[in-house]
């Protein structure tokens, strides 16, 4: 007997879906509570893309710093690393959501200067769309915020073919500061230091930690211990796993010295921190926001 075609030929498996869900909202609320989850220098897994609304600030993608203001976007795809400084006064919007969800999403990060009105509003009217959508939590509300997602897409694929992207100068510390960046979100959990990634890059320590001093104002040793205390201070939001470990996942030598770390750049020691994240935001020191001269 003949099998059916369909048994012959099945049909190929269905496309694996993003894991994850859409967020939105004011960036400011979002980083209210923590503020270093935006001040300190990290990647995601997930595509971020920040809209200023008002004020000015700067922010510091792959090594290079840049002044940021009313109507920027910044698209940043995961894995990129950045840090993001705006004042009390400045305002802005945050759309996160798994990488996947679009085939339109820009594969390298954007800083998007748009001055045209309809183009501002319209993505203005998209995040506020997913706004609420997760207040109000209807059915299908994921399928509803996913569609946006596409909205979007396409809309910074638009402007990016208008030419509003700002791209940074392309120059020989520019370049060897973003492959350092590159570097460090690919082996910030290890044991090496800023001397072995400048060898692997083939320079000398002195001169990577000009680069990057150039570009964003940091040292390369400052650029990897950011990368490094943002990966501790989310571990230690949760009460698991002990203090040790989350030492040894991040290449420290002995609990002792992540402890002289963690006190280093916090003041706090890493159970003081895990304490106070485990209270809530409600009770944390109010942190306060950098001042940025005007244009």
């Amino acid at each position: 007997m003949t099998r059916p075609g369909f048994l012959k030929n099945p049909m190929p498996p269905a496309p694996q879906r993003p894991m994850g869900a859409v967020r939105s909202g004011s960036f400011g609320l979002e980083a209210q509570g923590a503020p270093w989850k935006f001040t300190l220098l990290h990647d995601r897994e997930e595509e971020v893309l920040l809209w200023i609304t008002k004020g000015q600030g700067r922010v510091t993608v792959n090594g290079v710093r840049r002044g940021i203001s009313m109507h920027n976007a910044i698209y940043l795809p995961a894995g990129t690393l950045f840090s993001v400084e705006m004042p009390n006064n400045a305002q802005g919007l945050i759309l996160r959501c798994p990488t996947g969800m679009s085939p339109h999403l820009p594969q390298a990060p954007a800083l998007l200067r748009i001055r045209e009105g309809i183009a501002q509003a319209e993505l203005t009217s998209y995040i506020d769309t997913m706004n609420r959508e997760l207040m109000q939590k209807r059915p299908l509300m994921q399928e509803a915020l996913r569609s946006n997602i596409g909205l979007v897409a396409v809309w910074l694929q638009r402007q990016l073919q208008l030419d509003t992207a700002d791209p940074p100068r392309d120059t020989a510390a520019q370049r060897l500061a973003r492959r350092y960046a590159q570097a460090v979100t690919r082996g910030y959990r290890s044991s090496q230091g800023m001397g072995q990634y400048a060898e692997a890059l083939d320079v000398t320590p002195t001169h990577l930690t000009r680069a990057c001093r150039a570009t964003c104002g940091k040292t390369a040793a400052e650029i990897l211990s950011e990368r490094k205390l943002y990966a501790a201070r989310i571990a230690l939001e949760s009460p698991k796993p002990p203090v040790k470990d989350v030492a040894k996942s991040l290449g420290f030598a002995s609990a002792a010295y992540f402890t002289r770390f963690i006190q280093g750049h916090t003041g706090k020691s890493p159970s003081a921190l895990r304490a106070e994240s485990l209270q809530g935001p409600a009770r944390r020191t109010p942190v306060r926001a950098p001042v940025f001269p005007r244009k």
